[in-house]
């Protein structure tokens, strides 16, 4: 629950506080995506329908954001969609949430900073579309996102379609599992590929139920075993983008990233834009599926618990 020092820079959403004050279930969401993710007008239709479908499904959602040096757990229909049309917002993890913070600025979080904020507020289980991991080319550039250290020591059920296949997933499921973070794929054998069911690599561990991953969730947490898990969901089938024809766009995304020297946090908005060029939109429409599919799990774990 959020410290007496905190509480003074987290504003809490009135009906989100009234959920976590009796017990309900509640679904925390990042806000990269609309600020980052994916272009206006679409981030906001896409932010709004994943509230809708959590409310839905019986919990309640609470997008999380920086706006002005406010923490916000939960937003209103009119701060999302302001968040939607904002231009020059800073991308947050933990490096930078506090700077965000002391120096009153807005930004989106990334899936560490919605973790550490979800975590403040007493939330335990977070939708996201894909986790940050291992960047291809790591062993010269060293970037490896810090969603994957957040992992490790916040306890959170992170859902998501797995790491974004921008990344190296071989890579970021060997820096999981030294973390000691449990990967686990829901009704499937292989990891998928966030916009692709299936990558070449086999699930680490596999759950059926939204009731087995509370579980499993909830055993963790009897042991003693800090940290949070990730629940990798693949794509519904009629939306997915077969790995084989984006491996071609990625390929081709990486190849402009190189030539126009993009590095840091600026990668992974410039792949996920220009993949969205090459596939001729395909690549969004499957991401907002994705996403929604994995809002929908998340309130039904969150129920569980």
């Amino acid at each position: 629950m959020i410290s007496e020092s905190a509480r003074s820079f987290i504003d809490i959403e009135p009906t989100v506080a009234k959920a976590l004050a009796a017990g309900t279930p509640v679904v925390a969401l990042e806000s990269t995506i609309i600020t980052h993710g994916m272009p206006y007008p679409q981030n906001r239709e896409m932010a709004a329908s994943v509230e809708r479908i959590i409310s839905e499904e019986g919990a309640v959602p609470a997008t999380i954001a920086v706006i002005d040096g406010r923490l916000k757990i939960g937003l209103t229909a009119a701060e999302r969609d302001a968040l939607a049309k904002a231009g020059d917002t800073m991308k947050l993890s933990r490096a930078d949430l506090a700077f965000a913070i002391a120096e009153r600025r807005t930004g989106g979080t990334t899936v560490a900073a919605t973790m550490i904020a979800a975590a403040l507020a007493g939330i335990s289980v977070f939708a996201t579309g894909g986790i940050g991991g291992v960047h291809k080319g790591a062993e010269k550039s060293f970037d490896v996102s810090a969603d994957l250290d957040e992992l490790a020591r916040t306890p959170v059920i992170v859902v998501s379609a797995g790491p974004k296949a921008i990344l190296d997933i071989e890579k970021t499921l060997e820096v999981l599992e030294t973390r000691g973070v449990p990967v686990v794929v829901y009704g499937a054998d292989v990891m998928p590929a966030f916009w692709s069911r299936r990558s070449p690599y086999p699930a680490p561990l596999r759950l059926d139920r939204p009731e087995a991953l509370a579980g499993f969730f909830r055993t963790r947490q009897a042991l003693g075993i800090t940290g949070g898990m990730l629940v990798a969901n693949p794509v519904p089938e009629a939306e997915e983008i077969p790995a084989k024809e984006m491996t071609g766009y990625i390929a081709a995304a990486q190849k402009a990233a190189e030539a126009e020297n993009i590095g840091g946090k600026a990668v992974t908005p410039y792949l996920l834009s220009k993949i969205l060029e090459l596939s001729d939109g395909k690549s969004l429409a499957t991401n907002i599926a994705l996403v929604e599919n994995n809002a929908r799990l998340a309130a039904r774990i969150a129920k569980a618990l």
